[in-house]
């Protein structure tokens, strides 16, 4: 069994205009995904957030950098069988915080070879309805909501 903490970040990155960022896993072709990662040793979850978004999409952020928002959301959900031999024995569920990167435009992005094989930009709701999460498709339509409230501020 694995030593992964049952711990991870969801970071929706999505532009001004309602598209969102989506990115296919390699060891699962078809599987697409926005940014997601487990944390590491005891760093916070926005140390998570920026050191998987510099992993997997070169995107390198300073840590108080305004455009990364915690959503406050927390998805707990059971762990799919075929990855559970990352975590230690008997841990079995995950508990997910959502975190929301917000960018003017949609851009190309340099993927995690290893981890990603091909990147897409899509309206938040075909977004929504090609993901194979449910947490990460229930993110992906509160973009609506999270785009009005950064209108208004």
């Amino acid at each position: 069994m694995g030593s992964k903490q049952p711990v991870s970040v969801l970071v929706v990155i999505h532009a001004m205009d309602g598209q969102a960022l989506l990115i296919e896993r390699a060891d699962k072709p078809g599987y697409w995904q926005s940014v997601t990662g487990s944390r590491e040793g005891d760093e916070s979850l926005r140390d998570t957030a920026l050191r998987e978004l510099a992993e997997e999409t070169g995107l390198i952020l300073e840590r108080d950098d305004v455009r990364l928002s915690d959503w406050g959301i927390v998805n707990r959900y059971e762990i799919y069988p075929h990855w559970r031999h990352r975590y230690p024995d008997g841990v079995t569920h995950n508990d997910e915080h959502v975190f929301g990167l917000c960018l003017e435009r949609p851009l190309a992005v340099t993927l995690a070879p290893r981890e990603h094989l091909a990147q897409l930009w899509l309206p938040w709701d075909e977004a929504a309805a090609k993901v194979f999460s449910p947490s990460n498709a229930e993110a992906l339509r509160l973009l609506p909501q999270k785009l009005a409230a950064a209108t208004q501020a």
